[in-house]
C-alpha cells in the first residue's frame, strides 16, 4: 500500500556541527520545533546530543520511499553524509524553513 503524502527525509546537527541526525517527518518544520525544544534531553538522540538545526532535507510523496532513504542516509558514514549535504549545502549553513 503506497501512502501519498508530504513527507521529508532530513539531517540534523547541533551548533558545533559535531553530530549528524538523521530522521523522516511528515511534516519538518513541526518536526524541527520538537527537536530544538527536547534539546538537552537524554532519553532521545537528537536531544542528548541538541541536533536540532537543519542541515539537509529530501521531499517524497511515499512514506516507504522516505523510509527507505532515511535507512539508507543514515548507513552512510560521516563523510558520505557530509558529501550527501554539500551538493545541496556545500557550506553547511544552517537552513530555515
Amino acid at each position: 500500500m503506497m501512502s501519498k503524502g508530504n513527507y521529508y527525509v532530513y539531517i540534523t546537527t547541533n551548533p558545533g556541527k559535531t553530530v549528524l541526525y538523521t530522521g523522516v517527518s511528515n511534516n519538518l518544520k513541526r518536526r524541527l520545533l520538537q527537536h530544538y525544544q527536547n534539546r538537552g534531553n537524554k532519553k532521545s538522540f537528537a536531544g542528548r546530543y541538541y541536533c536540532y538545526k537543519l542541515l539537509y532535507y529530501e521531499y517524497y510523496n511515499d512514506i516507504n520511499q522516505a523510509i527507505a532513504r532515511e535507512k539508507e542516509i543514515k548507513d552512510l558514514s560521516r563523510e558520505k553524509k557530509e558529501n550527501l549535504i554539500a551538493t545541496k549545502n556545500p557550506k553547511m549553513n544552517f537552513l530555515v524553513i
